[in-house]
């Protein structure tokens, strides 16, 4: 029987691979294919932007910002999905379930169908992030009346605000000039294409941080994954533990949603289809989550925009016709999974 160690670094060395090799053929495909050796010279050749300018431009000014804004969204998602899940022990928690997406949405809808910040690229993510924080301070709020803070409690709270965002995007969608509107729903629908200037390192920096603490956090979500008594008698605080990580995940997830838009599906199929192949140690799941989540994105984004070209399709899209056979399944299947 291989070490645990030992699997643990060929299970995450083998997703490392595939995620270099998925970013190299995104960055490589789409309605303008580039050649290998296109790609290899425009890496390595300081003058590549006088010589190939065509294929520079593609690269470096189009395709390679999308391709790492998918790493770090599907990242983001997944690991959130993963970290949701333990919590609140539930295989279908994810930050849609738990209101973060829908308080994104409503603060960047607000923004988008108002014009408030019209021509600053910088708006719309800031009003999305906003939204998403206090969007989980409202489930936190809601949650804290049950005293000991249990899963259900913070499951119907995201319910909740998750309801009341969506009735307040609708309000907002329903009263706005049409022009905006498409704009609005454009978001909604999810898009890696034309990140703002400059969100990218911020984006990074919030999604390091995250999964970061997910992953240390790896022995206190098998605990709690076991319930809050047999968490106790390990020595971890349930509620300290699920306050922190619970914040982490939400932020994360802000990040990724104030910079893509509402990409659905990634945060519940990730985490499931590797706990199928790997089990459910934290220590290991996470850290596979967020690579296997950035390759599931950055190949998403690449059908989106290489399926119907000179059309692209949104990459939330992409995920939902892949994602909802698999929610129905799980649906169907797994109805005792965990209580």
């Amino acid at each position: 029987m291989r070490h645990p160690a030992g699997r643990a670094l060929l299970v995450v060395g083998v997703l490392a691979a595939l995620l270099l090799g998925a970013a190299l053929f995104a960055a490589k495909t789409g309605p303008v294919p580039l050649s290998w050796s296109d790609l290899a010279r425009v890496f390595t050749d300081p003058h590549a932007r006088e010589s190939l300018p065509m294929q520079s431009r593609i690269l470096l000014d189009l395709r390679l910002p999308r391709v790492l804004l998918g790493l770090l969204v599907g990242a983001a998602l997944a690991t959130a999905g993963t970290t949701f899940q333990a919590l609140l022990r539930n295989p279908l928690a994810d930050p849609y379930l738990l209101g973060v997406s829908g308080g994104a949405a409503l603060g960047a809808v607000f923004v988008l169908t108002t014009g408030a910040g019209a021509g600053q690229p910088l708006v719309v993510p800031l009003a999305a992030c906003g939204g998403a924080l206090a969007a989980v301070a409202a489930v936190w709020g809601l949650a804290s009346g049950a005293g000991a803070l249990p899963p259900t409690a913070l499951i119907l709270s995201g319910v909740v605000v998750s309801a009341f965002c969506s009735a307040l995007v609708m309000f907002l969608t329903a009263i706005a000039p049409a022009g905006r509107v498409q704009g609005a729903m454009f978001w909604m629908m999810g898009s890696l294409a034309s990140p703002p200037a400059g969100i990218l390192p911020a984006v990074a920096a919030v999604v390091a941080l995250g999964v970061a603490l997910a992953v240390v956090a790896g022995p206190q979500l098998n605990a709690l994954s076991l319930g809050e008594e047999t968490a106790a008698h390990l020595g971890v605080d349930a509620r300290r533990v699920r306050l922190r990580l619970f914040f982490a995940a939400s932020i994360i997830t802000g990040a990724a949603v104030a910079a893509a838009g509402l990409v659905g599906f990634v945060g519940l199929v990730v985490p499931h289809a590797l706990r199928a192949l790997i089990g459910a140690d934290h220590r290991l799941l996470v850290p596979s989550a967020a690579l296997a989540g950035a390759i599931v994105l950055v190949l998403a984004d690449t059908v989106a925009r290489s399926v119907l070209p000179p059309a692209e399709i949104p990459v939330g899209v992409v995920t939902a016709l892949i994602g909802a056979p698999f929610f129905l399944v799980l649906l169907r299947r797994r109805r005792g999974w965990m209580g």
